[in-house]
């Protein structure tokens, strides 16, 4: 229904509304993500060993943390864009485009504005990243291990399938309060809206929006996982790995 609604009243290009925005946060919130993991991974065990699980969240938590707090500027963007098309004339916000929504933001609410809703964001950032990446790293292992399965494209999306169910459910809860806080006009504490959203609508207000979380989620992840796994494949080639 929403869907259809965006597409009546503003046509296809509806539909990409925030891109600027959300390809900002991909290029400071994946890249830095991605990019200290592995580099954790690389500095703290040798190629040939295998860190625990529990080692593995460790990592992912801390590089997700750091980048919720990189990308947050252009999470709270990418929310108000999209949020601009369930809002009335005189509210909406009319961003051209990534950068012109940083420089408004700036001048008119100030610098702080740019990190509003960043311990949510990093939350839920760290969830992320830990349910994601190092459940990815766990499940490629057990196919790998315990189903015989061979390192090869197969394997890679069955685990990146698995990574995204879990993502989205982990997330689910923090993904609903980042998206209230930065999209809210008015100011209130974390406890308030919690509690407030609970009162209103009972406790699985947590998994509201889990369909199209996974729609979007389940996607993103595979994707974003055989293009990682083929990128290493060259990358150890080039270093003489294998």
């Amino acid at each position: 229904q929403m869907f259809v609604h965006i597409l009546k009243d503003e046509g296809v290009r509806g539909l990409y509304r925030g891109l600027t925005a959300s390809l900002l946060r991909q290029i400071t919130y994946s890249t830095t993500r991605f990019g200290v993991y592995e580099k954790l991974k690389d500095v703290t065990h040798s190629y040939s060993e295998r860190p625990s699980f529990f080692e593995l969240v460790l990592m992912a938590s801390t590089s997700g943390f750091l980048g919720g707090v990189v990308g947050n500027p252009a999470d709270i963007l990418n929310v108000r864009m999209q949020n601009d098309a369930a809002l009335p004339a005189a509210e909406k916000r009319n961003y051209k485009h990534a950068i012109d929504g940083l420089i408004r933001m700036t001048r008119e609410e100030g610098v702080a504005s740019l990190f509003r809703g960043v311990w949510p964001n990093s939350t839920r950032a760290l969830l992320m990243t830990a349910s994601q990446l190092a459940t990815y790293d766990l499940f490629k292992k057990e196919l790998l291990e315990r189903a015989k399965m061979r390192d090869n494209l197969y394997t890679h999306f069955s685990a990146s399938l698995m990574a995204g169910f879990v993502a989205t459910t982990v997330c689910s809860p923090v993904d609903v309060i980042k998206t209230r806080v930065m999209s809210a006009t008015t100011k209130e504490s974390i406890l308030t809206l919690v509690t407030r959203i609970t009162a209103e609508e009972g406790l699985m207000w947590v998994f509201k929006g889990w369909v199209p979380s996974f729609v979007r989620l389940g996607p993103h992840t595979i994707a974003t996982f055989m293009f990682l796994e083929q990128h290493k494949k060259i990358y150890r080639k080039l270093k003489g790995h294998e």
